[in-house]
């Protein structure tokens, strides 16, 4: 009975594993096709991006996570967003779905806010750094030692590439929608945890 149970068990995480395999890379395959779409059109998908307070540009919200300005721009979210995407993924597509809508609504909404006049920012680098955040956290989160660990090494690896991404130094990228973003994924940690259940206690 109990090699049943582990036989089940590897079943579904084998099966978790190959379902967020397939989600990232039709999403990062998206993005690709988007930007090919966009170079044929002579750029024109670029005018959804998100204009800052501009109320025509409140769609952009939604549409700029997948637009990008030209291939490098692609390609620079393409590997952190397969990792990220991936190890969120594997604890429920219905819960990364979530957690993915939740980042991107709020960076989308904090780039509109902030962002500098007449900017248009695109790109799905704000749901990277959401993704960053909620992984960073969510095993601290919810006091599970993979998860912490998964944390620890991506903090590690990645951790100086995303505080040099949210320094307002940097003019060529949107500062504000990494900062939003991060800030956003951490909160969608505490967000969509787990409730601990109580054991039951008996007389």
């Amino acid at each position: 009975m109990v090699m049943a149970e582990l036989e089940t068990r590897r079943w579904r995480t084998s099966d978790r594993a190959k379902t967020a395999v397939q989600l990232m890379a039709g999403w990062v395959a998206l993005l690709w096709a988007l930007e090919v779409v966009d170079l044929a059109t002579g750029h024109a998908l670029d005018a959804y991006g998100i204009v800052a307070r501009d109320p025509d540009s409140l769609g952009g919200i939604l549409a700029a996570p997948f637009l990008h300005f030209g291939f490098g721009h692609v390609a620079s979210n393409s590997v952190p967003l397969l990792i990220f995407g991936f190890l969120a993924a594997l604890g429920g597509v219905r819960r990364f779905l979530a957690v993915c809508a939740l980042i991107i609504v709020a960076d989308g909404v904090g780039v509109w806010l902030i962002s500098p006049s007449d900017s248009i920012t695109a790109g799905a680098s704000g749901l990277v750094f959401g993704l960053f955040g909620y992984l960073v956290v969510r095993g601290f989160v919810e006091r599970r030692p993979l998860g912490i660990a998964v944390g620890v090494t991506i903090a590690a690896l990645w951790g100086g590439t995303i505080l040099l991404g949210i320094s307002p130094a940097d003019t060529t990228v949107s500062w504000q929608g990494h900062l939003v973003g991060l800030v956003a994924g951490v909160g969608t940690a505490f967000l969509f945890r787990p409730e601990r259940r109580q054991a039951a206690l008996t007389p």
